[in-house]
């Protein structure tokens, strides 16, 4: 008696999201990949193949009815943010520190800054020793 194949929890989701004609992504794999069976059964059953991201900007643009921001191409005519944090940036990346370990996205919500500029102080600060990086991620000073 042969075992029937079974069908993962996400799988089971993505295939009555079609159903209901919901918009499905999904990445396709090697026919000759037992593992890329679900998502491939997925795009021959009506879901968005998705190889990078433009794939699914173009599915959701319309949904959406709005423009949604440009990607920065290769001749990097995007707006650039600046190559490193602003002092006063810096400085309340630096306030938020303590001996007491405190985790990266609690830097970012109470320093107002965005995730790359709290990423940056926090690298500027390893590279002079400054801070101690904890298991599961917390940051403290050294």
């Amino acid at each position: 008696m042969s075992k029937p194949p079974s069908v993962s929890g996400s799988l089971i989701t993505a295939r009555l999201a079609l159903e209901q004609g919901r918009e499905v992504f999904a990445v396709p794999g090697s026919p000759l990949d037992p593992r890329a069976e679900g998502t491939n059964s997925l795009i021959k059953q009506g879901a968005n193949p998705v190889t990078e991201a433009d794939d699914i900007v173009s599915v959701l643009r319309p949904i959406i009815g709005a423009d949604l921001p440009a990607r920065e191409d290769d001749t990097g005519e995007a707006e650039k943010s600046p190559a490193e944090p602003a002092s006063d940036e810096r400085t309340r990346v630096i306030a938020l520190l303590s001996p007491t370990p405190v985790s990266v996205d609690d830097l970012i919500r109470l320093s107002g800054t965005s995730p790359r500029i709290v990423r940056m102080a926090l690298l500027e600060l390893e590279i002079a020793g400054r801070i101690e990086r904890h298991g599961g991620g917390p940051v403290s000073l050294i």
